[in-house]
């Protein structure tokens, strides 16, 4: 894969994912309004589970749909791909619906004695649901991961958050009545309609796009011998195997993390719906806040993966070199414009856009990990792509077990300011060894003062004059706070462009 195809698909991707979180954005207002800080956190603890169910049945077989099928792309082995997708969906979606069927029956147990919230029970009996169709769509967004094609996940994307939204607005105003528990509920009936409607796109994709068109053609006119099913059957299980054990172990410790917050803030002296209250502000309003830039980071290493692994396969170790050395770069400088946005407007934007103060502070405090956060994904991706997952794995293992170390220890003592310290550490010591790993292994060239200093110096002085002017002003509403924050972003870029920190020359 080029660099040009590889921005070209990350622009894709990215402007998807950024319209999806600027709906989900507006969503978030209107679930805040609607149910509290307190069903917020309800709504939030089935996460957990679903983070933990969706590893299992689709997180790695993605992974290894997506590395298989840019493999035999690259070996021209055009008759195995089509194959490989088959082959997938069907492991994915048997695995799925016994998930869902285990998670149906047994709502009532998880919620009271795993999540430590007994009225989760039904939402979690609604979540059930929703496995089979996640399954699908995983493989056939890998499948065009594999391909370097885009656009069909990125549409994937977006029309899920717009049904999911649209369908809870409807539903909520026709059935809700202003109840917030049912609008609770809702909200998760609106995850599984939402997915339901992208898996039908998704099918009719694969008969439609140009790109499955080509590959399927080129499959009937290949003159390699094709691999039997058994045989890439194998492959697919020993390559999907380890990272759903890796990612799973990973995906546990993290929602062990998160469910163990509310149980430590009562020992902090909070109460139930208290402890609830603070736990809905951080996972509901203020860290998907922190995760919007992540869009782009995202939407880079997803793309990273199979272009490193072809790469790699070929042996073309100078694209691997620049390809990571560009994206590490641009992450760390979305990282210190993330960083300066939410330390500059992170009170404001708590306090205008979901009337909570604790949000607002809650962003000033998250926004130090914005360096770290959207470089460690970057660095996962380029890590997995020279096939070194197990590195990741273990890396991670660390981060997540002394922050859960931390959670327990500091939260009782601190409150959420010991949360924080604890998600700031942990992050800092995943991101250490995530980065020894990429230069040891592909030492990319960078230039300290245009990566770190000058987009630092850039970024604190953009940032002050923003704000006075800001201050000023004294404007109010959301729109023209939101502008403001967009006049810091243009200001940053147009900066690093003047110092030639940034050149058009990376994007050619």
């Amino acid at each position: 894969m080029s660099k040009s195809n590889l921005i070209k698909g990350t622009a894709i991707l990215t402007i998807a994912g950024l319209l999806t979180r600027l709906i989900g954005f507006f969503y978030r207002i209107y679930l805040s309004n609607a149910m509290g800080a307190e069903l917020i956190g309800v709504y939030q603890l089935v996460f957990p589970v679903y983070g933990i169910c969706f590893t299992i049945y689709a997180s790695g077989i993605q992974t290894a749909i997506s590395t298989m099928v840019a493999t035999e792309l690259g070996k021209k082995h055009y008759k195995n791909i089509p194959k490989i997708l088959k082959i997938g969906m069907v492991l994915s979606v048997g695995i799925a619906l016994l998930l869902s069927v285990l998670i149906y029956f047994n709502s009532e147990t998880i919620a009271s004695n795993i999540l430590m919230e007994p009225s989760s029970a039904s939402s979690l009996k609604i979540l059930a649901y929703v496995f089979p169709f996640c399954g699908m769509t995983a493989c056939i967004n890998g499948y065009y991961y594999g391909l370097k094609k885009a656009g069909v996940p990125a549409t994937t994307q977006l029309l899920e958050q717009t049904v999911r939204v649209i369908t809870v607005y409807v539903l909520a105003g026709a059935l809700g009545g202003g109840n917030p528990k049912v609008t609770c509920e809702l909200a998760v009936l609106g995850i599984v309609i939402g997915e339901i409607f992208s898996d039908l796109y998704n099918i009719i994709s694969l008969f439609c796009t140009s790109a499955s068109r080509e590959v399927n053609k080129l499959s009937k006119i290949s003159g390699f011998v094709e691999i039997r099913n058994r045989s890439l059957a194998n492959v697919l299980v020993k390559l999907a195997l380890p990272l759903t054990g890796n990612r799973l172990l990973i995906s546990i410790l993290h929602s062990v993390e998160a469910i163990i917050i509310p149980s430590m803030l009562k020992k902090h002296g909070l109460s139930n719906s208290e402890a609830l209250s603070v736990y809905g502000t951080l996972t509901g309003m203020s860290i998907p806040f922190i995760m919007f830039p992540s869009a782009i980071t995202n939407s880079l290493s997803v793309l990273l993966l199979p272009t490193i692994s072809e790469a790699q396969a070929s042996r073309n170790y100078d694209t691997i070199r620049k390809t990571s050395a560009l994206s590490i770069k641009y992450s760390i400088l979305i990282g210190i414009l993330s960083m300066g946005v939410f330390l500059t407007f992170g009170k404001e934007l708590g306090n205008v856009i979901f009337n909570n103060e604790l949000a607002g502070d809650l962003l000033m405090t998250l926004a130090w990990m914005c360096p770290f956060l959207y470089i460690t994904t970057t660095l996962s991706s380029i890590i997995n792509g020279l096939g070194k997952a197990h590195l990741t794995f273990a890396n991670s293992i660390v981060g997540h077990a002394t922050g859960i170390l931390l959670i327990l220890w500091l939260v009782p003592r601190d409150g959420i300011r010991g949360y924080l310290i604890s998600l700031l550490i942990s992050q800092l010591v995943i991101t250490s060894f995530d980065g020894f790993i990429v230069i040891k292994n592909i030492k990319p060239s960078f230039h300290s003062v245009n990566l770190i200093l000058k987009p630092g110096i850039i970024i604190a002085g953009s940032s002050y004059l923003i704000y006075r002017i800001y201050e000023y002003i004294a404007p109010t509403g959301i729109l023209m706070l939101l502008a403001f924050c967009a006049l810091l972003c243009m200001l940053y870029v147009i900066l690093l462009g003047i110092t030639k920190a940034i050149s058009i020359k990376d994007f050619k």
